[in-house]
């Protein structure tokens, strides 16, 4: 009998593989980190060739380490980091560019003029669920077409594809069979049409995508093919084993959180920071800049979820890091946070790449404000952690605005928060108990449900839900005066961080 289910978590700056078993428990992980390519200011980029290389030394080194058989896995899901786009040829497996990164902001003047035409922006609005920005993918694939001697070549000759980077990885799997990408996925191209589940037409024609270069659309959790002895050299042993779950990162957070029904909300500190809820068979249609789309197909079904995204949260903390040595590591931020009672009246705005929802601002860039002679490491630690928070409750108050349902808690699962000291400041912020559980890699969770359910391996949701165990609640501990005090100060340094490399 099989006993395991093996996710492929894909993210913006490692590649992770993680086996569960059907108690929801990692067996083993691996995680490799990758380069990150900056090509000039705003842009980022990834060679697709090491998120593949870096994805597939993950799954090899996580089966030796856990001494996993292969014919003890069931089935595999895939995860990943949405937007991202590649475009490749399917002749040679080679891409005909870098993947442009969903952090690029190189397409923002592109999307400028879109939004001179208010009829199309709306269009775009109300078919996708989507805004017009720099972020989705659509104007990154018009980008590579329209730059790229070799993307034209390719072309012309009927061999290029497109693909966001579960699309990428599930067609290497497959040795080349299966093109495809989940609903999630596709709802985050600005190309697909997220109520009746199909590229859109008129859309692909307005910005002159060619439809044939775009995979088929398919629900979340299904057999899509199965792993190919030509896809994965040196991993000939996976051969034959179902491919049966895909998900975009954040969909797969919230389903790996256990947010079945409607109104129930999870955040995600990843590079970036994401705060969805799902809204059930229903598509809500956001009054306050935020975004809809579909969270998941499941059993013939469609949830749709709404979501806010800030672009950099976990990144704040590597910057810390690695550009400014500042720390040598996230738990020393936490230690230099603790150890001052606030920031001393310091604000950090971390955006680097922009602004995400509400503001959608792709011309912001970061700043740290109200510096003084008596400022140290320790309040522009403090400061870096009240940031990212202060980035989830702009979502938080606009996405209750939206759906007019108060929340009773706030699930949250990513790398940093495993930190006690952010998620108390998120707590105290938000005015709404963090609800943390014990496998905070839900994201990978998720992708496992998915390929688990595809084939059998859990019941339905009704099981996945008991497996699922809190590790640590967060309440509360500031006044309705203090938190309001302290939210006013950060609108204000989001004030100076605005418009700031408009040309």
């Amino acid at each position: 009998m099989s006993k395991y289910i093996l996710a492929l978590d894909q993210g913006t700056t490692s590649s992770r593989t993680i086996v569960f078993n059907k108690k929801g428990e990692i067996v083993s992980k691996t995680q490799y980190e990758f380069p990150q390519i900056y090509p000039q200011a705003g842009w980022v980029e990834h060679d697709p060739m090491d998120i593949l290389k870096s994805q597939m030394r993950s799954l090899a080194d996580t089966l030796i380490d856990g001494s996993i058989k292969a014919k003890d896995i069931v089935g595999i899901g895939v995860t990943n980091q949405r937007e991202t786009t590649i475009l490749w040829d399917k002749t040679t497996g080679q891409p005909v560019y870098n993947a442009i990164v969903w952090q690029c902001r190189r397409t923002a003047d592109m999307c400028e003029k879109l939004k001179e035409d208010k009829e199309f922006c709306d269009y775009i609005t109300e078919h996708t669920g989507l805004l017009v920005d720099a972020y989705f993918s659509a104007t990154k694939i018009k980008w590579i077409l329209d730059h790229s001697e070799k993307a034209r070549e390719v072309l012309a000759a009927g061999n290029l594809l497109f693909g966001t980077v579960e699309t990428w990885i599930i067609w290497n799997l497959s040795g080349g069979k299966v093109h495809i990408t989940d609903y999630s996925n596709a709802s985050r191209t600005m190309l697909f049409d997220v109520d009746k589940l199909c590229w859109d037409e008129y859309i692909c024609k307005k910005l002159d995508i060619p439809m044939q270069i775009l995979p088929t659309p398919v629900p979340s959790s299904q057999i899509y093919g199965l792993v190919s002895s030509h896809g994965i050299p040196g991993l000939e042993a996976l051969t034959g084993i179902p491919i049966c779950g895909a998900i975009g990162d954040q969909p797969a957070a919230l389903f790996g959180q256990g947010c079945f029904e409607s109104g129930q909300a999870k955040n995600t500190y990843g590079t970036g920071c994401f705060l969805l809820m799902n809204t059930g068979e229903k598509r809500v249609k956001s009054k306050n800049n935020l975004v809809t789309g579909v969270a998941w197909g499941l059993n013939d079904k469609v949830y749709y979820a709404i979501e806010g995204s800030a672009f950099n949260a976990g990144s704040t903390i590597q910057w810390l890091r690695d550009e400014l040595h500042l720390i040598k590591n996230a738990p020393e931020c936490d230690r230099l946070a603790e150890s001052v009672p606030d920031a001393g009246g310091i604000y950090l705005v971390p955006a680097f790449t922009g602004l995400g929802a509400p503001y959608w601002d792709m011309y912001a860039r970061g700043c740290i404000v109200g510096i003084t002679r008596g400022t140290n490491r320790a309040h522009i630690a403090r400061a870096v952690l009240e940031g990212i928070v202060y980035q989830l409750t702009d979502l938080l108050r606009a996405m209750k605005a939206d759906s007019d349902v108060p929340l009773k808690e706030l699930r949250v699962d990513g790398g940093a928060s495993v930190s006690n000291i952010m998620m108390q400041i998120q707590a105290n912020m938000t005015g709404c108990p963090v609800n943390r559980p014990k496998v905070v890699e839900t994201t990978g969770l998720g992708a496992a449900f998915m390929a688990g359910l595809a084939v059998g391996f859990w019941s339905g949701t009704e099981e996945i839900e008991s497996l699922r165990q809190v590790d640590k609640n967060f309440f509360p501990e500031i006044t309705e005066d203090d938190r309001e005090k302290f939210y006013a100060g950060w609108q204000k340094a989001v004030s100076r961080a605005r418009d700031w490399a408009e040309k």
